[in-house]
């Protein structure tokens, strides 16, 4: 028995301290990012999986599907709505099982939706409600993002944990653009064929394979599964059960950073589920599917840079200013719409990509404002009581990495109403018109929210 619980114990860290420098500096720096960078590569995968079918729904009619614009565009909302269901439970999950074993069991469980789906595409007599079923099995991978946000949060110290989230998040949701960008290439190759995957033929000639979109991560996903179990590690300070998480959601404050990050994570992720849909219906001429990587691309860079600029200049700086330029793009998205302005594909496409990156670029600067806000309100409640400093930073660790995993979960929901938005609009309306005044009205709401609530009180410091 010996043996083999040294083998168990040789992933756990239990004297983790990365506020002291020298521990930081000798040792702490080196480990906290080898497990970052094995966590930015199964976040990636995991969004790859997530944003499956803004790019296979688009193709299902054209290999011999028939359904309508409104269900098509239910399809790629549904992974966010059960993606930012689970990332509730999910975010209680790290502290419970140790970020190592959760990376492994919550990416290796990804095989399944990819599998079916890749089934389920090459018999047209699969039934809609089939796809329902996997589109929320999809939603597994989105929750991902809030465990592994909470887990990569205990990592870092406080000074660079916004860089750190920023990475982690930004290179993570990479994996849209990734997906989109990979997905209209392998389709045209005779990739499976050894597996019997037959093209359907297309009206220019080509051979269509749709399951190669998503077999495609299969092999990825179990490399990546095998990096995680042996590269990471699980921090024994960390653990904690839901009952000592579940007070961070009594926090007003947890509440009002939602509304935030659900204006921005929730615009990038709602964007990138719809955008190429709604391109297709107000610009059916071009080929969307060839530059619709580009947007979230843009966007999770971004969100990267949102995290270092964040820590630099201040989240809620950053944040405001970034709002402002969001409500800026919304209202100027009117003017690009086919019957309603100048209908230019170039104007429309130029504008979505100032959406994208504002989105990613505020998606990065809201994350850094909670890990900050959280921190100091958990070390001010645990010292106002009489609790220790060792105390307070344990409790505020814990608190914040719970809150990360919670407002990431509302966050989400944008990639659920967003695509739906549009396609309720188009389906009412003809128009998306009616959706986009929505998210001008939300937009505009965010910039007087972050001024009034945390920006007075940032200049009266």
């Amino acid at each position: 028995m010996a043996p083999q619980n040294e083998k168990k114990n040789r992933y756990l860290l239990s004297d983790w301290k990365p506020e002291n420098p020298a521990y930081w500096e000798n040792k702490g720096k080196h480990i906290a990012r080898k497990n970052l960078w094995i966590s930015v590569s199964c976040l990636l995968l995991a969004f790859c999986v997530w944003m499956l079918f803004s790019a296979v729904a688009v193709n299902l009619n054209k290999v011999g599907f028939n359904f309508t614009t409104d269900q098509l565009f239910l399809l790629t909302a549904l992974p966010s709505l059960s993606g930012a269901i689970l990332r509730v439970p999910y975010s209680f999950m790290v502290p419970i099982f140790g970020g190592r074993r959760w990376t492994i069991f919550s990416t290796v469980i990804l095989i399944i939706p990819c599998l079916w789906l890749g089934f389920a595409v090459q018999n047209t007599a699969t039934p809609y409600g089939v796809f329902i079923i996997i589109a929320l099995l999809c939603g597994f991978a989105g929750a991902n993002f809030a465990s592994s946000m909470g887990n990569i949060s205990f990592f870092f110290p406080k000074s660079k944990q916004g860089s750190a989230l920023g990475i982690n998040g930004g290179l993570g949701n990479l994996g849209v653009s990734v997906m989109q960008m990979v997905a209209p290439l392998v389709i045209f190759l005779p990739i499976f064929t050894f597996l019997g995957v037959q093209g359907v033929p297309q009206a220019d000639g080509s051979l269509l394979s749709l399951a190669n979109a998503t077999w495609i991560w299969v092999p990825l996903l179990i490399a990546a599964t095998f990096a995680a179990g042996l590269g990471m590690n699980d921090i024994s300070s960390s653990k904690s059960s839901i009952a000592a998480q579940l007070p961070v959601l009594k926090r007003f404050h947890l509440w009002l950073l939602s509304l935030l990050y659900l204006a921005t994570f929730g615009s990038f992720i709602g964007f990138s589920a719809g955008f190429a849909m709604l391109a297709k219906t107000q610009f059916p001429d071009v080929n969307i599917l060839k530059l619709a990587f580009f947007g979230p691309f843009i966007g999770a860079l971004a969100r990267s840079a949102g995290g270092v600029i964040s820590d630099k200049f201040g989240g809620v700086r950053v944040t405001l200013i970034n709002f402002i330029f969001m409500a800026l793009f919304s209202a100027l998205l009117f003017l690009t719409l086919p019957g309603s302005g100048s209908g230019s594909f170039i104007a429309f496409y130029l504008v979505f990509m100032g959406l994208f990156l504002t989105a990613g670029l505020g998606s990065g600067s809201t994350f850094q404002m909670i890990a900050v806000i959280f921190r100091k309100i958990t070390i001010y409640r645990v010292k106002l009581r009489g609790g220790s400093e060792e105390q307070a930073q344990r409790e505020a660790v814990t608190d914040t990495a719970a809150a990360l995993g919670f407002i990431s979960a509302i966050g989400a929901v944008g990639g659920f109403f967003i695509p739906k938005a549009f396609g309720s609009s188009l389906a009412l309306t003809g128009s998306p018109v009616g959706a986009m005044k929505i998210f001008l009205v939300f937009y505009i709401v965010c910039v007087l929210v972050t001024w009034l609530v945390y920006g007075r009180k940032s200049q009266k410091k």
